[in-house]
Protein backbone atom coordinates (compact mmCIF):
# COMPACT_ATOMS: atom_id res chain seq x y z
CA UNK A 1 0.00 0.00 0.00
CA UNK A 2 1.33 3.40 -0.98
CA UNK A 3 1.38 5.80 1.99
CA UNK A 4 2.84 8.73 0.08
CA UNK A 5 1.04 12.01 0.88
CA UNK A 6 -0.85 13.12 -2.24
CA UNK A 7 -2.98 16.06 -3.34
CA UNK A 8 -5.66 16.18 -6.00
CA UNK A 9 -5.24 19.43 -7.93
CA UNK A 10 -8.23 20.52 -10.01
CA UNK A 11 -8.37 22.92 -12.94
CA UNK A 12 -10.77 25.69 -11.89
CA UNK A 13 -11.60 26.71 -15.48
CA UNK A 14 -12.87 23.20 -16.16
CA UNK A 15 -14.56 22.95 -12.77
CA UNK A 16 -16.42 26.23 -13.27
CA UNK A 17 -17.70 24.92 -16.62
CA UNK A 18 -19.02 21.69 -15.14
CA UNK A 19 -16.08 19.47 -16.11
CA UNK A 20 -13.85 17.49 -13.80
CA UNK A 21 -10.23 17.80 -14.79
CA UNK A 22 -7.31 17.40 -12.43
CA UNK A 23 -4.48 15.18 -11.31
CA UNK A 24 -3.34 13.29 -8.23
CA UNK A 25 0.18 14.44 -7.40
CA UNK A 26 2.63 12.71 -5.07
CA UNK A 27 4.08 15.18 -2.60
CA UNK A 28 7.34 13.33 -1.93
CA UNK A 29 9.13 15.46 -4.51
CA UNK A 30 10.52 18.97 -4.83
CA UNK A 31 8.14 21.94 -4.96
CA UNK A 32 9.21 22.80 -8.52
CA UNK A 33 8.34 19.27 -9.67
CA UNK A 34 4.87 19.59 -8.14
CA UNK A 35 4.40 22.97 -9.81
CA UNK A 36 5.47 21.40 -13.11
CA UNK A 37 2.86 18.65 -12.73
CA UNK A 38 0.23 21.30 -12.00
CA UNK A 39 1.25 23.21 -15.14
CA UNK A 40 1.03 20.01 -17.19
CA UNK A 41 -2.45 19.32 -15.82
CA UNK A 42 -3.54 22.88 -16.69
CA UNK A 43 -2.00 22.60 -20.16
CA UNK A 44 -4.04 19.42 -20.80
CA UNK A 45 -7.27 21.02 -19.57
CA UNK A 46 -10.37 20.78 -21.78
CA UNK A 47 -10.72 24.55 -21.27
CA UNK A 48 -8.47 26.95 -23.16
CA UNK A 49 -6.11 29.26 -21.26
CA UNK A 50 -6.57 27.41 -17.98
CA UNK A 51 -4.47 29.11 -15.30
CA UNK A 52 -6.14 28.67 -11.94
CA UNK A 53 -6.10 25.57 -9.81
CA UNK A 54 -7.09 24.44 -6.33
CA UNK A 55 -6.52 21.43 -4.12
CA UNK A 56 -9.82 19.56 -3.98
CA UNK A 57 -8.72 16.42 -2.17
CA UNK A 58 -5.78 14.84 -0.37
CA UNK A 59 -4.81 11.50 1.14
CA UNK A 60 -2.20 9.95 3.45
CA UNK A 61 -1.78 13.12 5.52
CA UNK A 62 -3.01 11.45 8.75
CA UNK A 63 -4.43 14.22 10.95
CA UNK A 64 -3.09 17.14 8.91
CA UNK A 65 -5.65 19.21 7.03
CA UNK A 66 -4.57 20.53 3.63
CA UNK A 67 -6.29 23.74 2.59
CA UNK A 68 -7.63 24.42 -0.90
CA UNK A 69 -4.90 26.98 -1.62
CA UNK A 70 -2.10 25.59 0.58
CA UNK A 71 1.39 26.80 -0.26
CA UNK A 72 3.30 24.18 -2.28
CA UNK A 73 6.51 24.74 -0.29
CA UNK A 74 4.62 24.05 2.94
CA UNK A 75 3.08 20.91 1.40
CA UNK A 76 6.55 19.62 0.48
CA UNK A 77 7.89 20.35 3.97
CA UNK A 78 4.96 18.60 5.67
CA UNK A 79 5.17 15.59 3.34
CA UNK A 80 8.90 15.26 4.01
CA UNK A 81 8.38 15.32 7.78
CA UNK A 82 5.55 12.78 7.54
CA UNK A 83 7.79 10.53 5.45
CA UNK A 84 10.62 10.83 7.96
CA UNK A 85 8.66 10.61 11.24
CA UNK A 86 5.27 9.11 10.38
CA UNK A 87 2.17 9.60 12.47
CA UNK A 88 4.19 11.00 15.39
CA UNK A 89 4.90 14.16 13.42
CA UNK A 90 1.27 14.60 12.43
CA UNK A 91 0.23 14.48 16.09
CA UNK A 92 2.90 17.05 16.93
CA UNK A 93 1.72 19.33 14.14
CA UNK A 94 -1.90 18.88 15.25
CA UNK A 95 -0.97 19.80 18.84
CA UNK A 96 1.44 22.68 18.19
CA UNK A 97 0.64 23.88 14.66
CA UNK A 98 4.27 24.18 13.66
CA UNK A 99 6.94 22.12 11.94
CA UNK A 100 9.99 23.23 13.91
CA UNK A 101 10.75 21.75 17.31
CA UNK A 102 9.48 18.24 16.63
CA UNK A 103 12.79 16.45 17.16
CA UNK A 104 13.48 18.28 20.43
CA UNK A 105 9.93 17.92 21.72
CA UNK A 106 9.16 14.30 20.82
CA UNK A 107 9.62 11.99 23.81
CA UNK A 108 8.49 8.75 22.17
CA UNK A 109 5.58 6.37 21.89
CA UNK A 110 4.25 4.56 24.98
CA UNK A 111 1.34 2.38 25.98
CA UNK A 112 -0.03 5.19 28.16
CA UNK A 113 0.92 8.47 29.81
CA UNK A 114 1.50 6.53 33.03
CA UNK A 115 3.93 4.19 31.25
CA UNK A 116 5.85 7.24 30.01
CA UNK A 117 6.19 8.54 33.59
CA UNK A 118 7.20 5.12 34.92
CA UNK A 119 9.79 4.66 32.16
CA UNK A 120 11.17 8.16 32.83
CA UNK A 121 11.62 7.26 36.50
CA UNK A 122 13.29 3.97 35.56
CA UNK A 123 15.69 5.70 33.12
CA UNK A 124 16.75 8.12 35.86
CA UNK A 125 17.33 5.26 38.32
CA UNK A 126 14.65 6.52 40.70
CA UNK A 127 12.76 3.21 40.83
CA UNK A 128 15.97 1.31 41.58
CA UNK A 129 16.88 3.75 44.36
CA UNK A 130 13.40 3.41 45.86
CA UNK A 131 13.70 -0.37 45.85
CA UNK A 132 17.17 -0.15 47.44
CA UNK A 133 15.58 1.93 50.19
CA UNK A 134 12.97 -0.78 50.71
CA UNK A 135 10.14 1.01 48.91
CA UNK A 136 8.22 -0.86 46.24
CA UNK A 137 7.33 0.86 42.99
CA UNK A 138 3.84 -0.57 43.42
CA UNK A 139 3.13 2.14 46.00
CA UNK A 140 3.55 4.83 43.35
CA UNK A 141 0.34 5.96 41.68
CA UNK A 142 1.63 6.29 38.11
CA UNK A 143 -1.75 7.45 36.77
CA UNK A 144 -1.98 10.31 39.26
CA UNK A 145 1.63 11.31 38.67
CA UNK A 146 1.04 11.28 34.90
CA UNK A 147 -1.96 13.56 35.36
CA UNK A 148 0.28 16.07 37.16
CA UNK A 149 3.05 15.87 34.55
CA UNK A 150 0.63 16.34 31.67
CA UNK A 151 -1.02 19.41 33.20
CA UNK A 152 1.84 21.70 32.23
CA UNK A 153 4.98 19.88 31.09
CA UNK A 154 3.83 17.33 28.51
CA UNK A 155 1.10 16.73 25.96
CA UNK A 156 0.07 13.45 24.38
CA UNK A 157 -1.90 12.22 21.40
CA UNK A 158 -3.38 8.73 21.33
CA UNK A 159 -2.87 6.81 18.12
CA UNK A 160 -4.78 3.81 19.45
CA UNK A 161 -5.93 2.41 22.79
CA UNK A 162 -2.37 1.28 23.61
CA UNK A 163 -0.21 3.71 21.63
CA UNK A 164 0.33 7.25 22.93
CA UNK A 165 2.77 9.77 21.44
CA UNK A 166 4.29 12.07 24.08
CA UNK A 167 5.68 15.56 23.52
CA UNK A 168 7.42 17.99 25.85
CA UNK A 169 5.78 21.42 25.82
Amino acid sequence: MDNTPKIYVACLAAYNNGKLHGAWINCDQEADEIRSEIETMLHNSPEENAEEWAIHDYENWHEIKIEEYEDINKIVELASLIDEHGAAFTYYYDSFGQTNGFEDGYCGCYESEADFVKESFAEQGIIERCEQAGLSEYYIDWERMARDWFIDSYVSQAESHDKVHVFHR
